[in-house]
């Protein structure tokens, strides 16, 4: 497993796949490595020949009072999983080389970015955008690969992807979860006993609004109020959304009855902000 940490490296060892024919597929990371990550890389294994991995805080993304100074960080615990999973490539620049100097180009979503995690995170998605913009002009990656756990995210980088015509083709694999039926996330380390306890009050409020859904439940605020009143039933838990949108443009629908949805919560277990989501198309007759 290579290691570049320059975008000149990155961009030299891409070229030598190139003139070697080895297709690349891609996945982004802020590090903090769990088995959710180690999914995305095994289906990318089977996607190209050549498997690239970046690990990269993005400060872009984060808000002046989230938590960039204290993101989990773990550089060689990282590049032992990735070199057990047989990874070729790891990218991991450090801060000053993304961003030599502040940015001044946005990449905005409207309409897209400020409902969801975007109207709780002003400039969220930006800073996402623009980060991976950067890393496929970089990377040129034949196939991108992002997790379905962050629907939103991965919707607006199909987006981006196709507005901008970059030659990537993006994968989204299943939300990988705990046997309790708790998400994956790099966060889960932050919780409490207690608080990782209560956290798994998401999954549960996203299966009774699935179940509402295949009950024949047509409003969707019918359904919001179904998932949210099975986070506010655990104490430890402060509710930030609780919504049924429809899963390719994240509007609210007439009724539930029409397309793919997506049902997305949002909570705080103490200073721990934790989302999820479950895509659910209603049976038909």
């Amino acid at each position: 497993m290579e290691v570049v940490t320059t975008i000149a490296e990155a961009r030299s060892r891409r070229q030598l796949d190139r003139e070697e024919g080895r297709s690349v597929a891609f996945v982004p990371t802020m590090g903090a490595l769990h088995a959710g990550h180690l999914a995305l890389v095994r289906r990318a294994r089977e996607l190209g020949r050549c498997v690239w991995v970046s690990i990269f805080v993005n400060p872009t993304q984060f808000g002046p009072s989230e938590d960039f100074e204290r993101y989990p960080r773990d550089l060689a615990g990282d590049s032992a999983l990735l070199r057990s999973e047989r990874v070729d490539v790891v990218f991991a620049p450090p801060v000053t080389e993304l961003y030599p100097r502040p940015p001044v180009v946005r990449v905005a979503f409207p309409g897209l970015d400020d409902v969801l995690c975007g109207a709780q995170r002003a400039g969220h998605f930006a800073g996402v955008g623009l980060v991976v913009a950067k890393l496929f002009n970089i990377v040129q990656p034949d196939v991108a690969v992002f997790g379905q756990k962050d629907a939103q995210q991965a919707l607006l980088i199909q987006r981006l992807t196709a507005d901008l015509d970059f030659p990537v083709a993006v994968e989204v694999v299943p939300t990988v979860r705990e046997a309790d039926g708790l998400a994956l996330s790099s966060r889960n380390a932050y919780l409490s006993a207690d608080e990782r306890r209560a956290s798994t009050a998401l999954y549960r409020a996203l299966h009774r609004g699935r179940e509402a859904v295949e009950a024949g439940e047509r409003d969707p605020a019918r359904i919001e109020a179904v998932m949210a009143d099975e986070i506010a039933s655990e104490p430890l838990l402060r509710l930030e959304y609780a919504r049924c949108v429809g899963a390719d443009d994240l509007a609210s629908p007439p009724d539930a009855t029409r397309g793919p949805l997506l049902l997305a919560v949002a909570a705080r277990a103490g200073t721990t902000r934790l989302i999820d989501n479950l895509p659910v198309r209603r049976p038909g007759p």
